[in-house]
This record gives structure tokens, C-alpha cells and sequence, in this order.
């Protein structure tokens, strides 16, 4: 059997590779780091997180935990990597991500059915099965190859911006204290309470900070789910509090109230020596991130290892090009997985990477497609970016509104939401997944 290119050693490019050599098919994986390396990427390791560490929330009430769930019953090799080195967060997964990327890599190179081919890819292959997964940082000449290949299909861009870490021992725990919201789960997020004053003096410096420059950059072309903290600020004085400072279900132990406002840090590696801002994602100059950063009291003398940094995101216009396997409808041996496809998020790359290899090996080995229903998190996310009455397609996260209703009542949010993961798993059961 020839090998399957897969483009991308990526989350959704090494998920792919490994669903397909897991189930014999040979794997030619090609991969321009380390000889290329993009603005957001610091390691030549597969599997590279950029943005954050945490792969969301873990519980079955939210549709990505649903979706995770269904990646480990896939035979995940990024859950099983995630699984293995995950670090508190009260009810959400975060990762070590070196130790995390390590696994990934060691993994995928010692794997007998990938072949790893270093160096940068410029066009799509001409022949055989290929899986594109370059990411939503695709380099320019692949991009406009793409772009030439399709010319049916518009790029799309936007804008994702990534968070400052800090130093455990530079936050000024006097300031600061451990709890998680409402104190669910372990106590694994550091809380810098902000009094109405010390709020308004941050918002102001923050609104007025002065941002690097990035070309063609405007707020309008900001998603919606990473948008930088100084973007949403500017949207009005009190976002930020409805938003990632809010102090909901976090009292201050030492007046047992909630503060005006509340920067969370969230553990960056197992040993909780660096700390992730969380929801910081920013493109302000380095210097202005440390002048206004350092008014959170808990913050003032932060050391930080890696300032927030901007960078472009490129996605494919998929419901006019992709169907519900991620295959180009013009040119089935072609599919694309990941980012560049429109789907949004870690954990949504990795599991159209899972889908798609999933798909291809069975038609390789002769056998009926899946067919992963809507009732699944992730047979509802490729039927989202396949759906060709979507006119005005943006980048998605999971969610359960792209999950058909039950067609029954359940009191509770929460309850539903349950309920709809508990009939998506009994979905999964009765699929042939080999």
C-alpha cells in the first residue's frame, strides 16, 4: 500500500497520522520545523501547543469534555498524551506542555508505520492519499498553492493572540490566594483580586497601552474566543469584569467577598513554577504588557518567560470546498484536518485529524465509512464545516447548539447537557470504529 502523506505534525496532522498506522497503513508524515519555524512556535516537538495549556473543561456537561470523551474512546494519541501529563485545574485539562509534546513526538517517531520527512512542503502533492493539516499558521507558499488549487474557494483570515506566562515565584502571594470557582474541584488557580480603583486605574493604561504592529490587523477581524485582552477591554469599562476577570464564586479569604475584579493564573507545567494569565491573550508591545500588567497588585514584580504575542490565522472557506470527511468534493484524495478547516480550538483540531485518518483507512481497507451522526460532538463539528447553507462561515468551537435538541424536556442546563452526552456516547457505541 502507498503511503499516506499527512501535511502537519500538528495536533490534527499527528492524530491523523497515528489513527492511520495504528490501523497498518503506512504514513509518510511531513513537517518544516525544525528547519522552519513560525512567530508562535518555540520547539521542533510535534503537537505544539501555542495559545494555552488547557484543553478546556474535562466534564461531560460541557460539549468539549463530551468531545474528549469520544476522542479516548477513538484511540486518541493526543487524550492519551494530554491524560498522561496533565497538571490541576480544577475541572478543566491542562497540560505540561514540553512533557506533553515530548510524549506526542516519541510516540510518532517510534511508531514502525511513520516515516517522519523533515523540511517544508510547498505544493500539495500530485498523487496519491493526502491529508493537509498545516494549521491555521499554513506558510505562504503552501497557502497560496492551496489557494491556486481551489480558486472555487476564498482564504479567510483572522487574528489569535497568545498569553504571557509568569514565574510562580514572582507572584506576590500576600496579594493573591489558591481557589478554583466556587470551589469546584482542587484549589489549582491563582487568584489577584482588583479593587473598583485599582480596576479602573488597569482599564485605563490598558485601553491606551500601546500595541505592536501587525499587518492588516483590526478588531473587527479579532475571533471572538481568543481575542486580545486589550481589544476586549476597549469594548466598554465593565467587559473585562463579565469576562476573564470576573469574580463570580471567588471570595477573597481575607474579607470573604467577592473582589470588583479577579485575574485568574492557571498552572503552566507540573511543576507550578510558570503560571499562564489567563484569558491575557494580547499583542501590546512588550513593554507596555509589563508597565500595565505589573498594576494587578498580585503582579507588580511578575517575571515573565514569554510575553503575549500575535500572529494570523488562516482558514479554508469549508463549506464550499470540504465535506463531511474533510475531503475536497472536487478532489477526494485530498482532505484537510485541523484548524485551517474552520474548526477552532485543540481539542477540535485533534478530533477532525481523528476523523478524517479514521474515514480514509476505512476506504483504504475496503470498508463502509463511519458516518459519525450529528448526535456526536464529533460528527456535529464536520457536518458543521461541510454545511453548505452556512453563508458566512466563521471558525467554531464545540458547542451543544450544533447538536440536535433531545425532543424531550430536561429541567437544568446542566441536566440537558448531561443528557445529550449521555445519548452522543450511546451513538458511539454502536459505531464500527476500527
Amino acid at each position: 500500500m502507498e503511503p499516506v502523506i499527512v501535511i502537519g505534525a500538528g495536533l490534527a496532522g499527528s492524530e491523523a497520522a497515528w489513527q492511520l498506522a495504528q490501523r497498518g497503513i503506512p504514513v509518510e508524515l511531513r513537517e518544516m520545523k525544525p528547519q522552519k519555524m513560525t512567530p508562535a512556535h518555540h520547539s521542533g516537538d510535534f503537537g505544539e501547543l501555542v495559545c494555552s495549556n488547557s484543553l478546556r473543561s474535562d466534564q461531560l456537561e460541557n460539549a468539549v469534555g463530551l468531545l474528549k470523551e469520544e476522542l479516548r474512546r477513538c484511540g486518541s494519541l493526543i487524550m492519551a498524551c494530554a491524560d498522561q501529563h496533565r497538571v490541576e485545574a480544577g475541572g478543566a485539562l491542562a497540560v505540561d506542555r514540553h512533557a506533553f509534546s515530548a510524549a506526542i513526538t516519541e510516540k510518532i517517531r517510534s511508531h514502525p508505520n511513520i516515516t517522519v520527512v523533515e523540511g517544508e512542503v510547498l505544493d500539495v502533492p500530485e498523487e496519491g492519499n493526502v491529508i493537509v493539516a498545516s494549521g491555521p499558521l499554513t506558510s505562504d507558499p503552501l497557502a497560496q498553492a492551496i489557494a491556486s488549487r481551489y480558486p472555487q474557494n476564498s482564504y479567510l483570515h483572522f487574528f489569535d493572540a497568545a498569553a504571557p506566562l509568569v514565574t510562580f515565584e514572582s507572584v506576590d502571594m500576600d496579594s493573591a490566594w489558591f481557589a478554583s470557582r466556587y470551589d469546584r474541584g482542587t484549589p489549582d488557580y491563582i487568584n489577584c483580586p482588583l479593587t473598583q480603583e485599582e480596576y479602573q486605574a488597569f482599564w485605563e493604561a490598558l485601553t491606551t497601552a500601546q500595541e505592536a504592529e501587525v499587518h492588516g490587523f483590526e478588531d473587527a477581524g479579532v475571533f471572538e474566543g481568543c481575542m486580545p485582552v486589550e481589544v476586549m477591554a476597549r469594548r466598554g469599562r465593565d467587559t473585562l469584569c463579565y469576562g476573564p476577570l470576573k469574580p463570580v464564586g471567588l471570595k477573597d479569604p481575607k474579607t470573604g467577598k467577592e473582589p470588583f475584579a479577579v485575574v485568574q493564573l492557571r498552572k503552566d507545567n507540573a511543576q507550578g513554577s510558570i503560571y499562564n494569565i489567563v484569558g491575557f491573550q494580547t499583542h501590546l508591545k512588550w513593554p507596555e504588557q509589563k508597565r500595565v500588567f505589573s498594576m494587578i497588585p498580585a503582579l507588580k514584580n511578575a517575571e515573565y518567560v514569554r510575553y503575549g504575542v500575535m500572529h494570523r490565522n488562516t482558514f479554508l472557506d469549508s463549506p464550499r470546498l470540504l465535506d463531511r470527511y474533510y475531503r475536497v468534493r472536487t478532489e477526494p484524495r485530498v482532505r484537510f484536518a485541523g484548524q485551517i478547516t474552520g474548526v477552532e480550538g485543540y481539542v477540535e483540531s485533534t478530533a477532525s485529524g481523528c476523523l478524517t485518518a479514521m474515514e480514509l483507512a476505512r476506504e483504504l481497507l475496503g470498508k463502509p465509512p463511519i458516518d459519525f451522526p450529528q448526535e456526536t460532538a464529533m460528527g456535529a463539528l464536520a457536518l458543521y464545516i461541510s454545511e453548505e447553507s452556512v453563508v458566512h462561515f466563521q471558525p467554531m468551537n464545540v458547542n451543544f447548539g450544533l447538536i440536535p435538541p433531545l425532543g424531550y424536556r430536561v429541567k437544568g442546563k446542566r441536566n440537558k447537557n448531561a443528557e445529550l452526552s449521555k445519548r452522543a456516547l450511546e451513538a458511539l457505541e454502536k459505531l464500527d470504529l476500527s
